[in-house]
């Protein structure tokens, strides 16, 4: 019987030894502010995103699509992002190009009908038979408002299905941006973008950038407990770019949107990522078990978070996501 590489996908993400050992954002503390001179109650977390307004500056990253139990999932998280006010990235759309009976599990535009919704597909595609036609079907099969390419050659190169092509993939990433009508969003899937990569991508037409950095899920580990070799997976489960310095490299990038995720696990962690340079905040492995019980699960996930954030923008006196950007913010190898 063939495997379900996505449905071991999710079983695998849900286990604890396959999440970093570290939290990079414990590194990091705001200076408080005893006086802030605000009014919790009047705390604004809205912002725009693909320009719509959004409630918070808070994104369910790309988890899942493809397999049964995905439909449901998706659903959980349309309904509860539809209700909060945020936007969603689904899972890679390429399954559904391959077989059109999966492409139910990524519809979730009834259930989400004014959010921004993501669709996504891995850029190393464009090597193995993807192009512009392949695109245009993703993007009018969810009516996404961007279209996400993931970058993921550790995950590819240790996958027992792996594809590890990925030449040239700069030129064929600028004609689709040039020609599709949605934004491209370049995304890593764990291990960061630095900052000479984020450059070549607003070189190449592609300007909102997700960093996805070392210190959340590790996919080295998922694919090596997939094909057996827990060795060479606990070898490169912490490789990469912590997303604090992912943040701060795409961050200081001319022209380039900043979504900062990768081991964000609070609204505190997406306060420093914030003030860090990120201008909206990815979540994903929060959002996985609550997506499995219900949206009203969902739903109340995305409003812990958005209170966390509120009582740290309390505390630094900020009133606005602008004025958070400007929050003091301190390495522990600086002053604390």
């Amino acid at each position: 019987m063939a495997r379900d590489r996505k449905a071991e996908h999710i079983e695998l993400s849900l286990k604890p030894e396959v999440q970093s050992r570290w939290n990079y954002f414990d590194a990091y503390r705001f200076e408080h502010n005893a006086l802030p001179e605000i009014d919790f109650s009047e705390i604004d977390t809205r912002t725009t995103f693909l320009g719509k307004t959004i409630q918070a500056p808070i994104l369910i990253s790309s988890m899942t699509g493809g397999t049964t139990l995905a439909k449901d999932i998706n659903t959980h998280l349309a309904l509860g992002a539809e209700e909060e006010g945020i936007p969603l990235a689904l899972g890679s759309q390429r399954k559904a190009i391959e077989d059109a009976n999966q492409a139910d599990t990524f519809k979730i535009r009834p259930s989400a009908p004014s959010i921004p919704i993501l669709g996504n597909v891995g850029a190393v595609q464009f090597n193995y038979g993807f192009g512009l036609e392949e695109c245009q079907k993703m993007v009018d099969m969810v009516e996404a408002d961007a279209l996400i390419l993931h970058l993921n050659p550790l995950q590819e190169v240790l996958q027992p299905e792996g594809q590890t092509n990925f030449s040239s993939l700069l030129s064929k990433i600028e004609q689709i941006a040039n020609q599709l009508p949605v934004p491209l969003i370049a995304k890593e899937i764990g291990c960061g973008l630095s900052a000479s990569v984020a450059q070549k991508l607003v070189n190449h037409g592609v300007h909102i950038l997700d960093t996805a950095g070392a210190g959340g899920t590790s996919w080295a580990r998922i694919e090596t407990l997939r094909s057996g070799e827990a060795n060479l997976g606990d070898l490169y489960a912490e490789w990469g770019i912590p997303t604090p310095v992912s943040i701060k490299q795409v961050a200081s990038v001319p022209g380039a949107t900043t979504i900062g995720s990768g081991g964000v696990r609070s609204g505190l962690d997406a306060a420093k990522a914030i003030a860090l340079g990120a201008d909206l905040v990815g979540f994903a492995s929060p959002f996985l078990q609550p997506a499995i019980q219900s949206a009203q699960a969902v739903q109340d996930t995305i409003a812990r978070i958005t209170h966390e954030l509120k009582v740290a923008m309390f505390c630094v006196g900020a009133k606005t996501i602008e004025e958070l950007k400007k929050a003091p913010l301190y390495h522990r190898s600086e002053r604390l």
